[in-house]
């Protein structure tokens, strides 16, 4: 059986770049990648595939994607195993994530070093929380993202690592999918 991957693509539908759905599930399907299925408009793109080296696939759909698209699209692939792992990991007490204005992850192409981690502390503020774990990083904000100052730009500016964030409740029902697979 082929494995389900999940594909985070950071820069679709955001920054004056729109890309449909339809469009992005053909450019999946021109790479013989099976069984594409798109969640909401954001760069969620579900798919089997019978290659076994994710960083290759992961340069090998970035490639094809700015060449369809015309711009850089940063790829970030996941099993269902690791989806389900993320969504269920709990890296801030329950009570403080419920009561946040946002609970996101960011993706990362690999685990933040050692530098990068310390520049990741100079981000923390009094509404805006992080935590590392494995290839992702999670962002606790007391209040809505648009109070903090927090962005995917300042991220990389300041620890040098590639991400795309995706709230918690959008990867909680991608794990869902990943759980039926």
């Amino acid at each position: 059986m082929k494995p389900r991957l999940f594909a985070f693509l950071r820069a679709i539908n955001v920054g004056g770049h729109t890309v449909t759905m339809d469009k992005l599930r053909r450019i999946f399907e021109g790479l013989r990648l099976e069984d594409v299925e798109t969640f909401i408009a954001s760069g969620n793109v579900m798919f089997t595939s019978p290659g076994t080296s994710l960083p290759a696939l992961e340069r090998k759909i970035a490639t094809r994607l700015e060449e369809s698209l015309g711009y850089e699209v940063v790829t970030f692939l996941r099993t269902a195993p690791e989806v389900i792992a993320i969504a269920t990991y709990k890296p801030f007490p329950e009570a403080r994530i419920r009561g946040a204005g946002a609970f996101c992850v960011g993706f990362l192409l690999q685990p933040l070093d050692a530098a990068g981690k310390k520049s990741l502390t100079t981000l923390e503020s009094a509404i805006d929380h992080f935590k590392t774990h494995g290839r992702e990083v999670y962002w606790l904000c007391d209040k809505r993202q648009g109070e903090s100052k927090f962005s995917n730009t300042v991220f990389e500016k300041t620890t040098g690592a590639r991400v795309t964030f995706r709230g918690a409740n959008t990867v909680a029902k991608l794990a869902a999918k990943a759980g039926t697979t």
